[in-house]
């Protein structure tokens, strides 16, 4: 989110002259004409007889810096004719030149102090009193109203809190976005310079969207302008000339209708009046075969490309010139010229090998435990949810929430699983004790067998060769498919097994022999949904960075606290789900602690990252100043109640569960003066507010 900024106002005056008036001609030496300068000089202009309306012969002019030099005045001898004197026009002596005050200095802009360390400490919150139903998601800051705007998903609207005393948060008002459109909903704030822009959904969401404006200050409605479908994350560039729109393009539940992706580029040069131009997709529908082969994930049924993207969240460099869109189901990531409005690129995200130690991972939900190990042949897709970039050395670093999210469409729809029609829905999770069972498919069938996965094989195997460390033998899983080996953890059918040339399956019969008559797949690989981690890529997409297996690590640990305190140990409730109590180790099969959003903070010369576990709840906190070395700082997680098994029943006490989005307030925007964190928990509908506490080196 992109937040106002000030120019620092001058002070500066412009320096006074007070006008100097030389004399408009010489005065002849005579008695009379001394006593004239005298008088002149030395009385009030009336008692020398003058007129104080008569304007002088000559105007005043402005003497210059340097002094007049005036020739000697030549005495005529006394035998000279009197002279008759010209009339004597007075002119007023000129005032002495008074001194001029020094001008006043420009104020200093205090330079803030770059922090040793940071801290996260909970300031307030505000409750929407429901639960599960995703009444607070992405929040943005105003600083000159000290208004927070959030995302209440179960009224369709955005609630506004006055956030001047961060303790005690309060609604104020709401924006209604069935003003737009009847039946429609909002689903993304983002606000620069008292503006805000939404993201607002149409009551059928493949139909066309809608960004609309307001007032922060008033809330009053200044314009709006057509989208794509299903606009999602927006934000303003830096230079604050264009609001850039995620249009997410998702299909209907039944897969019978599924919009293009794309990202709208609005002007807002004359808010009253925006213009959007489209960044599409099209032209990449040519080269499904070539991004494919790039590891870009294109496999939603009969889609082209422009309609399988699914533009997620944007990130913008510091010159408003390129944007980076993450494609999260694609595990991908486009990078788009702002200026031309054009899609530039597709890059592949690349897989993580959790055979490595540094990518150590639990994989199990049964039995309930720790169990971070590696596991070979084993590929973890980062699909990105939430992007923030910046910039050090003058090259711009992204820095991605590795989430992960599978498509599920039509799952319960009773046609698609009940009836086996794969025209009602597309599902690509499946567990590995499924895939790789030596009876096959077929004894899932009716429950959550996807029909597309059937009509590719009968069953599927594991390789012998990759696999043989948990006992996979030819046409035999071995203990791979146990509980507390690989069998609970969910991967995508669509990946992993081998194919020819061409992208057909190759066949392999029942046995583990390959055989063109068969009806076996082969997984050379399996791959599972996110990464369990942060990145640090850079312009291209390239990784630099990534945070591996440490946020399992340090929940496993003994150091790790939670709860407002920081007093209850971490490792008791270990991947616990957000919207159940006593469930360690519940989202093990799954994707883990679920890293979702992340916001980016700048405090004196450092950079920090603060990322939002969405399943295990609360706040990392990394210093990511040198992004090829990012070190960790901080983890504050202040959900109360673990045990509750239905967290709803005690949702007064229970603390901030499932954080979605995440807003960082700088000190010199902040109410308090010192830099803030803000973050919108969908699942126990409450916006909290944390103090971000520093440690100064001495």
């Amino acid at each position: 989110m992109n937040d106002s900024q000030y120019g620092a106002p001058s002070n500066s005056h412009a320096r006074r002259h007070m006008p100097r008036y030389p004399l408009p001609f010489r005065f002849l030496p005579t008695a009379i004409a001394r006593g004239l300068i005298v008088c002149a000089i030395t009385l009030p202009l009336a008692a020398c007889g003058g007129d104080d309306d008569d304007a002088p012969a000559t105007p005043p002019v402005t003497a210059p810096e340097t002094p007049i030099v005036t020739p000697p005045v030549v005495v005529p001898p006394e035998t000279t004719p009197p002279v008759t004197q010209p009339p004597v026009t007075e002119t007023p002596a000129p005032e002495p030149e008074q001194p001029q005050p020094e001008p006043e200095p420009e104020p200093e802009v205090p330079v803030e102090a770059t922090p040793q360390t940071i801290s996260l400490a909970f300031a307030g919150r505000y409750s929407a009193g429901a639960f599960g139903v995703s009444a607070a998601e992405i929040p943005a800051f105003d600083p000159a109203s000290k208004r927070t705007f959030i995302v209440n998903a179960q009224k369709g609207m955005v609630d506004v809190l006055n956030t001047l005393d961060p303790a005690n948060p309060t609604l104020i008002g709401s924006i209604d976005a069935t003003s737009i459109a009847p039946g429609a909903t909002v689903n993304s704030v983002s606000l620069r310079d008292g503006i805000v822009a939404l993201a607002i959904e149409s009551a059928v969401k493949t139909d066309p969207g809608f960004v609309a404006f307001y007032r922060a200050d008033t809330l009053a409605k200044l314009s709006q302008v057509g989208v794509g479908a299903l606009p999602d994350m927006l934000t303003f560039t830096p230079d604050g000339k264009y609001v850039l729109v995620a249009n997410e393009g998702e299909p209907s539940d039944d897969y019978q209708i599924d919009p293009e992706g794309s990202v709208s580029i609005i002007d807002v040069s004359d808010l009253n009046a925006p213009t959007a131009r489209v960044a599409a997709f099209t032209p990449f529908n040519s080269k499904a075969a070539e991004l494919r082969a790039a590891g870009v994930r294109i496999f939603g049924p009969n889609a082209t490309v422009a309609q399988d993207v699914e533009p997620e969240y944007i990130a913008v460099s510091a010159d408003s010139r390129t944007a980076w869109v993450a494609l999260q189901e694609n595990n991908a990531l486009a990078r788009i010229d702002i200026g031309s409005a054009t899609v530039t690129a597709i890059s592949a995200l690349g897989f993580k090998d959790h055979g490595l130690e540094a990518n150590a991972l639990d994989a199990s939900d049964e039995p309930v435990g720790i169990n971070i190990s590696t596991f070979a042949g084993v590929k973890g897709m980062y699909m990105p949810d939430a992007i923030a970039s910046y910039a050090v050395g003058g090259k711009t670093y992204l820095v991605t929430a590795n989430e992960g999210d599978a498509r599920a469409w039509g799952e319960d729809n009773p046609d698609y699983f009940g009836g086996f029609d794969a025209s009602k829905g597309f599902v690509e999770e499946f567990r590995v004790k499924h895939l790789v069972h030596r009876s096959g498919f077929d004894r899932r069938r009716g429950d959550d067998l996807p029909p597309q996965l059937r009509a590719l094989a009968a069953g599927a195997l594991l390789n012998p060769d990759v696999f043989a460390y948990c006992g996979a033998k030819p046409g035999d899983p071995g203990k791979c498919r146990d509980d507390d080996v690989l069998g609970r953890l969910n991967v995508t059918w669509t990946m992993g097994y081998r194919q020819d040339a061409s992208g057909n399956p190759v066949m392999f019969n029942a046995a583990g022999a390959q055989d063109a008559s068969g009806d076996r797949l082969m997984y050379d690989a399996l791959y599972a949904f996110g990464g369990r981690s942060f990145s640090i890529r850079d312009e291209d997409g390239a990784l630099v960075w990534d945070s591996g297996e440490q946020f399992e690590r340090y929940l496993a640990g003994d150091t790790c606290k939670v709860g407002p305190n920081r007093d209850i140990d971490c490792k008791l409730y270990f991947n616990s789900g957000h919207d159940e109590g006593d469930a360690q180790d519940s989202r093990s099969d799954a994707k883990g602690p679920e890293p979702e959003g992340v916001a980016l903070g700048k405090i004196g010369n450092k950079t920090f990252a603060f990322i939002g576990l969405e399943r295990m709840g609360g706040i990392m906190v990394y210093d990511v100043t040198n992004p090829t070395a990012p070190t960790f700082v901080d983890y504050y997680n202040t959900r109360s109640d673990w045990t509750t098994a239905d967290p709803s029943t005690v949702l007064s006490t229970a603390g901030d569960l499932g954080p979605e989005g995440l807003t960082f307030v700088s000190a010199a925007q902040s109410p308090t003066g010192s830099a803030l964190l803000i973050v919108g928990n969908e699942v126990s509908g409450t916006t909290a507010v944390y103090n971000i506490a520093q440690t100064i080196a001495p």
